[in-house]
Parts: C-alpha cells; sequence; structure tokens
C-alpha cells in the first residue's frame, strides 16, 4: 500500500506530549476529562502508526463538531434495548469514539457469558479510526469486530452520484508471540481524510484511488477531494460498503448515506451509527492453540517469497505495529498544515 510522501517541512513530535495538548484542546471545549483524554489518544494512536487521516489532522473538525456543529461533549452513551446477546445502544450524541468505547465494553462483558455478543448503535458522530476498539477486544482474548457508517463520498458501480459512505469494517484476532492480525478497511480505495493528507502536501494521489466530479478516473488530489472515491474492486467494494452501511445503520435507527448529510455542508449531529461484535475465543477453541495458529500464520506470510517490486510480506495490521515501534522511540512526523491547525485551535480556545 502507497504511504505518505515525507516533506522537508515534517517535524518529529513526541506521542506523549502530542497526547496531552489534544486532550487539553478537547477539555477546553466542554469534554470532561476522561473522554477528552479517550479522544485524544484515539487520535495519537492512529498517527502513531501511521494512520494520519485519522489522527490529529482531524483536531480542528472535531473542535467545531464540539460548538458549532451541535455534538454533545458531555454526551452519555447507554443501553436502550437488551436481548441477551445483543444490545441496542443510544449515544446521546456524543463523538463517536466515547460511544464506541462504551459499546465494545459492553459487548466484551457479555461475551464473557455468552460467548458471541453484538451491539448496533445510533445517536453517535464520527468515531476515527476503528482498529482501536477492535484492538480492545483482542487484548482480552476476543475477536473484536467493528463497523461504521460514513458521509456519502461515493457512487453505485456506474453511477457518478455521491449517495454511498466507505462504511469501514476492523476486526482483530488476538495472537501469542506476534502482534495481533489486525484489519482496518474502508471500501474505498483510500479514504477521504488520507487524500486529504496528499493536498496538504501538493503531492499527487496514487492512481485508482478516486473519480473526478464526472466520474473519470484522476490523480490529483484537489480533484479527488470534489469528486469520487474509487471502491475497492469495483462493484464489490460498492457491495460490501452497502452490507457495512445496512449492519451499522438499519439495526439502530441510524442514518444511511444521504440521510447522513454531505462533505459540503457537514454532517448532521448525532445521525452516526455503529456495529460493534466480539467472540470469546475460549467459547471456541482453546485460547493458546488458537494463538499458536495465528503466530503460524503471521510468520508463513513473513516468510513466504516477494514478488517483483516488493520487499516483503505483511500480515494485516503488522506494518502499522512496525510503524508504530519506530514513531514511538522517534517522533511522529506531521506535516505543517496539520501542526498549523493545532496552533490555530489553540489561538481560538485562549
Amino acid at each position: 500500500m502507497p504511504g505518505y510522501p515525507i516533506a522537508a517541512s515534517d517535524r518529529l513530535v513526541q506521542p506523549a506530549q502530542l497526547q496531552q495538548r489534544v486532550r487539553g484542546l478537547f477539555e477546553r471545549r466542554g469534554m470532561g476529562p476522561d473522554d477528552a483524554g479517550l479522544l485524544a489518544d484515539t487520535l495519537v494512536s492512529a498517527d502513531v502508526r501511521g494512520i494520519h487521516s485519522h489522527g490529529v489532522l482531524r483536531v480542528p473538525d472535531y473542535l467545531k463538531k464540539l460548538t458549532s456543529q451541535g455534538v454533545n461533549p458531555r454526551g452519555r452513551p447507554r443501553v436502550v434495548k437488551d436481548s441477551g446477546a445483543v444490545v441496542v445502544v443510544d449515544a446521546d450524541n456524543a463523538m463517536g469514539q466515547v460511544a464506541c468505547q462504551f459499546t465494545m465494553r459492553r459487548v466484551m462483558d457479555r461475551a464473557d457469558q455468552t460467548g458471541i455478543a453484538a451491539a448496533a448503535v445510533r445517536g453517535s458522530n464520527h468515531c476515527g479510526a476503528l482498529f482501536y476498539f477492535a484492538e480492545m477486544a483482542a487484548r482480552e482474548d476476543k475477536i473484536g469486530i467493528v463497523a461504521t457508517n460514513a458521509l456519502p463520498t461515493m457512487a453505485p458501480w456506474g453511477g457518478r452520484a455521491k449517495i454511498l459512505g466507505i462504511n469501514p469494517l476492523a476486526v482483530a484476532m488476538p495472537a501469542g508471540e506476534e502482534p495481533p492480525v489486525i484489519l482496518d478497511a474502508a471500501f474505498s480505495a483510500s479514504s477521504h481524510g488520507k487524500i486529504r493528507v496528499f493536498h496538504q502536501k501538493a503531492a499527487p494521489i496514487p492512481e485508482g484511488w478516486a473519480f473526478d466530479a464526472a466520474g473519470r478516473p484522476t490523480t490529483d488530489a484537489a480533484q479527488a477531494l470534489d469528486g469520487l472515491l474509487q471502491p475497492i474492486g469495483e462493484y464489490k467494494g460498492v457491495g460490501l460498503a452497502i452490507v457495512s452501511g445496512i449492519l451499522s445503520s438499519m439495526l439502530s435507527g441510524a442514518a444511511f448515506g444521504t440521510e447522513l448529510g454531505n462533505m459540503v455542508d457537514g454532517p448532521e449531529p448525532g445521525a452516526d451509527g455503529q456495529f460493534v461484535m466480539a467472540l470469546r475465543v475460549a467459547a471456541f477453541v482453546e485460547v493458546e492453540e488458537f494463538k499458536r495458529r495465528v503466530d503460524g500464520l503471521v510468520r508463513q506470510i513473513r516468510t513466504s517469497p516477494a514478488a517483483p517490486g516488493f520487499e516483503r510480506c505483511y500480515a494485516p495490521g503488522e506494518l502499522e505495529y512496525l510503524t508504530e515501534r519506530k514513531y514511538r522511540a522517534e517522533g511522529i512526523p506531521l506535516n505543517a498544515e496539520t501542526l498549523r491547525g493545532l496552533d490555530l485551535a489553540e489561538r481560538e480556545l485562549v
């Protein structure tokens, strides 16, 4: 997968200092210390894994959500329907990160009793990178599955109207000596946020990521932001986005597609939904045997022969794990525009 271009103006920032800075901004926007800390941790955790599209780049947008865009900085999610292994959560118009952490904790607790548990969430908002919540389950010897709906940025296959979101899905599976296997992917070739990073750096995006407004393929980041995201696997990616979106919205009554708002006028507050699931590994198979076999698969992938043009093969989440080790030791490279966004936010909060 193509990485972000590194610019000479990028500056290394220590994760702990960045998290403290961002947490303070959210507290000053009215969030409680725990929720502000969670929100900051999810963003910095994305940056430290190299997922800058869901990192502190989003701080100015999130601050707007908590003020002029109507998101409740003190929202308190609650269970509104309980059906044994299934619950429905109303997020109280809180940030999606608050809703997803609350919900994953509930389904993990329920999976301890039932082996498998799921929840549908309504009244939520943008929840950031999904790996953060799926990995909560993997750390407790469970398989975590999280999906969310998203603002429409894709067209049905063969169309050119933005009516579908990229509706990502994350799955995290525990391993033994190896890092957990974590897939966190939208059903588009790239996320809107990732294209924003390329646009900030005045760099062309890779081929196959986006269409312009007329539905023609483009490598121009500005045209891509005004246009459409390309689905992975053509009609298959569109189909997967539809399925993930239905799970994330129609089981709880959350909005779907154009009901969520749009990229020009912004999202409708409290319209997002998520789907959260936990499977207790021990309910299926002995945990250590499962982890041993996952380790074996990761090592088989790692040692498999590389094709021309590739250095080696990686299991899902392994490249991000290695990036995190590097960035925690050396600092996170942040581009000048992201840093300016943080500086401006701090000045506006004085």
